[in-house]
């Protein structure tokens, strides 16, 4: 090798060697410094993975700091290992302003666990649907009413967090909203997104209650963009509606005193041809009155 050699070229092809070894091990911190960096690798996936990996690391760096400076008396190991103990840091910081950024209020973490979580929704696609109704909880004291029949636009669509709503129609008492059933969930359908309509219905706070709402055009954008979103809605309106139908299912009775199954095909039409139960069903889910007939000679409901 000649002499006017590069150093890498006598790093890479005449690397020096070992003299001898020394015969006594390094202090403790930089043996601990190995065993916290062994632990930090062995962290996981996802914000708290990253938090545990790098919390892990910027100790295990602190210990060869200490190390260096006063063990091996090197100032170049301190630097590196401060230098590497400040970018964890500052990744810390970022994981830390990430997940205080992605938090909500206790009332929206339990609704993502109630309805989303088990259908396997994306927390990126339930973050979307929160930001629609601008995160706000809004609230009804108890005899509040949320909605007067005749009288309240049909302008949004909300969802009950807490508390029981009652809904009448000319003062009768017609069925109960529960948490996590939806207010006005049979409006939201009736309408077209260029219509507009009147609550059939008085919507009354039994008890203090909470809940969510989306303004109507802001909803109707996020559908429009998001078909995914739309689906979700969709699967969650239909089934609120026919919880609702099948919950004033025990307030229809036959004149002997048997309660019948609305599924059964040949009771459905029969009833539904009467216009006290046509009308009965169809004040009680909010629809309008110029909807058309809700069975036309068959068993099913039309949409």
């Amino acid at each position: 090798m000649s002499r006017n050699s590069s150093p890498w070229d006598q790093l890479l092809f005449q690397p020096p060697l070992c003299e001898g070894w020394k015969q006594k091990v390094e202090g403790p911190a930089y043996q601990l410094g190995n065993c916290i960096l062994l632990l930090g690798y062995m962290g996981g996936s996802g914000i708290f993975g990253s938090i545990y990996i790098f919390s892990l690391l910027a100790t295990g760096y602190i210990c060869y700091a200490l190390w260096g400076w006063l063990n091996a008396c090197g100032l170049d190991i301190f630097i590196w290992n401060m230098l590497l103990v400040m970018a964890c840091v500052l990744q810390l910081a970022h994981l830390v302003y990430r997940l205080h950024k992605d938090t909500f209020l206790e009332e929206f973490d339990l609704l993502y666990k109630t309805l989303c979580q088990p259908l396997q929704v994306p927390f990126e696609v339930y973050k979307e649907i929160v930001k629609c109704c601008e995160e706000k909880v809004l609230s009804l004291a108890r005899d509040q009413n949320y909605a007067v029949e005749g009288k309240t636009p049909i302008n949004r669509l909300s969802l009950l967090l807490s508390g029981r709503v009652r809904v009448s129609q000319d003062g009768q008492f017609l069925h109960y909203v529960f948490p996590y059933q939806f207010l006005d969930s049979p409006e939201w359908e009736s309408l077209r997104p260029s219509e507009e309509g009147t609550f059939q219905v008085t919507l009354t706070a039994e008890t203090d209650c909470s809940y969510i709402t989306w303004p109507r055009r802001k909803l109707y954008l996020l559908l429009a963009k998001d078909r995914y979103v739309a689906r979700l809605f969709s699967a969650f309106l239909g089934y609120d509606i026919s919880e609702k139908l099948y919950a004033l299912n025990d307030k229809l009775f036959a004149k002997f005193g048997l309660r019948f199954d609305i599924r059964l095909p040949m009771w459905w039409p029969n009833v539904m041809d009467s216009p006290l139960h046509e009308s009965h069903y169809r004040n009680a889910l909010g629809f309008p009155a110029s909807l058309p007939p809700l069975v036309h000679g068959s068993n099913t409901l039309s949409s």
